[in-house]
C-alpha cells in the first residue's frame, strides 16, 4: 500500500465515519493529565505549566502531529483550581485548534485523600482543507467543494481522586456531538469519548519505586482501546517505563526530574503492531513541566501523579 493510499484511508476513517476516535492521542498521558480531565486541576498544589509534542508514524505523508500547553494551579480558595489549555492536533488536511477552560472544586479528606469533580467549556476552530487532496479525478466535486471551516463550542466534565499514593479518574471531555461539517451528505460529528485512568506507586527497595498505571479509553460504537504502562522511578530523579496500547503500539518512555520545579519526558512508540509498520519509523513525544514555587511553600512535595 502506498503512503498516499494509507494516508486517505486513514483520513476517511477518522473524518468520514460517525463512530471514529477523535480526541488526540498521547503516550505520557500519565504526564499531561489535564488534557483529558478537567478535574486534575490544581492537584500539583503550585501554578503548573506543561508543554507537549508529538510527532506520530514520523515519514508517513500526512501522519498526525500534536502540541499542546496547559497551565494550572490553586487558588486562595483551597476548595477551587482553574486550567487553561491549547491544543493543536493536525491529521493530514485535518486540522483542530482547540482552547479549554477548566474548573475543579476540591474536596480534601482528613486521611489524606482529594476528591475533585471538573468542569470544561471549549472553543475548537475545525478545518479540513479537502481541495488539497491528491485525488485521481481531477475537479472531483466532492473534495473541492467540501473544505470546512466551523468554529464549534462544546463542555466536558471529570471525576478525579488522589493520594500521595493512588489515583483513580473519569473523564468525557466532550459532552456535546456538534457536527463537523454543514453539508447534508456529511454525518461527521464530535462523538463522545469516555478516559478511564488509575494508577498507584510503591516501593521495591531503597531508592526504587515501580508506578504501574492504565487508561481506558472508551467512544460510542468503537473497539475499547487500553493503555497499559509501568514505570520505574530511581531516587525520586529518573522514570524509565513501558507501554502497550492495545491494537497499536509497545511504546519506551523516560522521564527525568531536572530540579525540584522541572521536569522532562521523552517518548518513543517503537514498536505498531498494525500494518502501518511497513510504512513509518515509529513515534515521538517529548513534554515539558515547570511548577512554580508558592511563598508558603520553600520545597514542592514530589507529586508522583
Amino acid at each position: 500500500m502506498s503512503k498516499f493510499l494509507t494516508v486517505l484511508f486513514v483520513l476517511s476513517f477518522l473524518v468520514f465515519q460517525v463512530k471514529a476516535q477523535q480526541e488526540v492521542m498521547f503516550t505520557q498521558y500519565m504526564f499531561n493529565p489535564m488534557a483529558l480531565n478537567p478535574a486534575y486541576a490544581g492537584s500539583h498544589e503550585a501554578i503548573s505549566f506543561t508543554g507537549l509534542a508529538r510527532e506520530q508514524w514520523v515519514g508517513l505523508e500526512g501522519a498526525p502531529r500534536t502540541q499542546t500547553f496547559s497551565v494550572h494551579s490553586p487558588t486562595s480558595n483551597d476548595k477551587v483550581a482553574l486550567g487553561f489549555g491549547l491544543v493543536n492536533d493536525q491529521l493530514g488536511v485535518t486540522r483542530q485548534t482547540t482552547m479549554n477552560l477548566n474548573y475543579a472544586y476540591r474536596i480534601r479528606f482528613p486521611e489524606g485523600g482529594t476528591l475533585s469533580f471538573g468542569l470544561r467549556s471549549s472553543l475548537t476552530n475545525y478545518v479540513a482543507e479537502f481541495s488539497k487532496l491528491r485525488v485521481r479525478q481531477v475537479n472531483d466535486v466532492n473534495f473541492t467543494n467540501n473544505d470546512v471551516n466551523k468554529l464549534l463550542v462544546n463542555f466536558g466534565t471529570g471525576l478525579y481522586y488522589y493520594t500521595d499514593y493512588y489515583y483513580f479518574g473519569l473523564a468525557i471531555p466532550r459532552l456535546l456531538t456538534n457536527k463537523l461539517s454543514d453539508n447534508e451528505a456529511s454525518f461527521a460529528r464530535e462523538q463522545r469519548h469516555y478516559y478511564l485512568r488509575a494508577g498507584l506507586v510503591f516501593p521495591l527497595t531503597d531508592g526504587l519505586k515501580l508506578k504501574p498505571h492504565f487508561l481506558l479509553k472508551a467512544t460510542e460504537g468503537s473497539p475499547l482501546e487500553l493503555d497499559i504502562n509501568a514505570n520505574l522511578l530511581i531516587k525520586e530523579v529518573l522514570w524509565f517505563g513501558l507501554s502497550y496500547r492495545t491494537g497499536d503500539s509497545f511504546d519506551a518512555l523516560t522521564e527525568i526530574q531536572l530540579t525540584d520545579q522541572l521536569r522532562i519526558g521523552y517518548s518513543y512508540d517503537f514498536y505498531t503492531v498494525t500494518d502501518l509498520r511497513e510504512v513509518q519509523s515509529g513515534s515521538h513525544e517529548i513534554t515539558i513541566n515547570y511548577r512554580l514555587k508558592y511563598a508558603k511553600h520553600k520545597v514542592i512535595t514530589p507529586r508522583y501523579f
